[in-house]
C-alpha cells in the first residue's frame, strides 16, 4: 500500500522539477501526464487496491498531481509563446513606406462634375428622378403619341405587360416632374443613367448616361438657348470652340435643333473625329413645345423655355478621344488609370 502513495509522490516531484524548454519536449510533457494514455491514469487506477480508509487521502494527493501536472504545462506554455514574440524581428519604423498608387474618378463621373460645374455657373441646379418611371413621366407628358416609335418593344425596358412602367429611356422625365411640382422660373440640369434596348456596340449600349438641361420663364428665347449653348462648348472644349445648329425634329421642342461644335482635334482641317467636316454633333435642344407645358399645367402664353440634351459618353469620347463607348463599363483597371481627375 506505502508502495503506492510513494510512487504517487515520486511523480509529483517529477512534475515540479521537469523543465522541458522547447515545442517539442513540452509536447512530450503534455502526453506523458496530461494525455489519454499518461502515467497520471495508471496511478489512479491503482486506487481500487487501497482500503476505503486510505482512498480519500489517495484521491487528493492524485488531485494534487494532476492540477500541478496542468499548472506546469500552463507556465511553460506561457514562457515559450513570451519567447516567441520577443524573437520576432521588429520592424524599422524609420524606414519609408511602400508607395501606395493613388486612384482616380472614373472618366464619366469627371466630365459629369465639368458639366455640372459649367452650367452651376449660369444659374442651373441639379435634379434627379427615379430610373424606374411611368408611362406619363416618360412618353405621355412629352408629346411622345400612343404610336410614337420609342414605344416599341425593340427600343424599351417595358417592366409590366400593360406597359405602363418601364426603365426610363430619357431623363426628360426628371423634367415633368419638376415642370409639375414648381413654378417658373426654373433653371436645372438632370444628370442620369438611361436605358434602351439596343445592340451593344462601339458606339451603342444598353445603358447610358444622359445631361439634360430645362430653362423655363418670362420671354425666353432662342437666342438664349444659343448663348448658353456656347457657353457650355467654349468652357468644355477651348474658348475657340464654334458652335452650329442644324434643324431637326423632336417632340417635345419646337423648334428643334441638332447642335455641332467645331472640330476641337483638328481645328476644322479635317480628321477621322469629325468625319472630315469640321463639325462633330454633340446633342439636341430646342424651345419647350407649348403642348407641353400645358401637360404640365403652365400657360404657355405666359412662359417659354428651352430644353438640351447631350449623353455624357459622347463628351467624354470626344475629350479624351475614346473610341469605344464599351470599355466605360468593362471597369479595366489598366484603361481607368489613365484618367486623371481634372480636366
Amino acid at each position: 500500500m506505502q508502495e503506492i502513495f510513494d510512487q504517487a509522490n515520486a511523480v509529483l516531484e517529477e512534475i515540479k522539477t521537469s523543465s522541458p524548454t522547447t515545442a517539442e519536449e513540452l509536447e512530450q510533457f503534455r502526453i506523458k501526464y496530461l494525455g489519454t494514455k499518461s502515467v497520471l491514469k495508471d496511478l489512479f487506477g491503482a486506487m481500487g487496491k487501497l482500503p476505503n480508509e486510505k482512498k480519500k487521502e489517495y484521491g487528493q494527493l492524485m488531485n494534487a498531481l494532476k492540477d500541478a501536472a496542468q499548472l506546469k504545462f500552463d507556465e511553460l506554455s506561457q514562457v515559450q509563446d513570451q519567447n516567441k514574440t520577443s524573437n520576432k524581428e521588429i520592424p524599422d519604423l524609420t524606414a519609408p513606406g511602400y508607395e501606395v498608387p493613388s486612384g482616380t474618378r472614373h472618366p464619366l463621373s469627371i466630365v459629369k462634375n465639368k458639366m455640372i460645374e459649367i452650367f452651376a455657373r449660369i444659374g442651373f441646379t441639379v435634379a434627379d428622378g427615379p430610373e424606374i418611371e411611368d408611362d406619363w413621366h416618360n412618353f405621355t407628358a412629352l408629346n411622345l403619341p400612343a404610336d410614337h416609335p420609342a414605344r416599341d418593344m425593340q427600343d424599351t425596358f417595358f417592366l409590366t405587360e400593360d406597359k405602363n412602367w418601364l426603365l426610363r429611356t430619357q431623363t426628360s422625365s426628371v423634367q415633368i416632374r419638376v415642370m409639375e411640382s414648381e413654378k417658373p422660373p426654373m433653371r436645372y440640369i438632370f444628370p442620369g443613367r438611361v436605358y434602351r434596348n439596343e445592340t451593344i456596340t462601339a458606339r451603342a449600349h444598353c445603358t447610358f448616361h444622359q445631361m439634360e438641361g430645362l430653362y423655363i420663364d418670362d420671354n425666353v428665347s432662342f437666342a438664349d438657348l444659343k448663348q448658353c449653348m456656347l457657353y457650355f462648348a467654349q468652357e468644355m472644349f477651348g474658348k475657340n470652340t464654334d458652335i452650329r445648329f442644324r434643324p431637326s425634329f423632336f417632340p417635345f421642342t419646337e423648334p428643334s435643333a441638332e447642335m455641332d461644335i467645331s472640330c476641337f482635334v483638328c481645328n476644322q482641317k479635317g480628321c477621322p473625329v469629325c468625319k472630315y467636316s469640321g463639325w462633330v454633333e454633340i446633342g439636341g435642344c430646342g424651345m419647350v413645345d407649348p403642348a407641353v407645358l400645358e401637360n404640365c399645367k403652365l400657360d404657355p402664353k405666359k412662359y417659354s423655355g428651352f430644353a438640351f440634351g447631350m449623353g455624357i459618353e459622347r463628351i467624354t469620347m470626344l475629350k479624351y478621344r475614346v473610341n469605344d463607348l464599351r470599355l466605360f463599363l468593362e471597369n479595366d483597371v489598366r484603361f481607368l488609370k489613365q484618367f486623371s481627375s481634372a480636366l
